[in-house]
């Protein structure tokens, strides 16, 4: 598998990444970096009265160690794919993390 650069786009208060959700997994994780740079993420929680939507804002606060209320989903809450966004981050500084979550090496 190839690894594709990631699209995260830096904003006024923080950085903004897109995701493709896959509820009702059998853990938490992130899969890969698709063709056109969203971040693909397995959930154990079923996609039902917001609890994949939490289980994701809880997930990627504990793989980036950041707050939960840092992050938001500032569209496709009810969907698959999301946009969501991290306060007080950099592009680069969430490539780096990232990066470290799916143990790819710094050349």
């Amino acid at each position: 598998m190839k690894s594709n650069s990631p699209k995260f786009k830096d904003g006024k208060t923080g950085v903004a990444l897109t995701v493709r959700v896959t509820p009702r997994s059998k853990k938490n994780e992130i899969v890969e970096i698709l063709d056109d740079g969203t971040l693909k993420i397995r959930l154990t929680a079923p996609p039902l009265e917001g609890r994949a939507n939490k289980v994701l804002i809880q997930f990627l606060a504990e793989v980036l160690s950041v707050s939960e209320s840092r992050i938001d989903i500032v569209a496709g809450e009810t969907g698959r794919n999301k946009l969501v966004t991290i306060e007080d981050m950099d592009a680069k500084d969430l490539q780096a993390r990232i990066s470290l979550a799916l143990g790819v090496k710094k050349d």
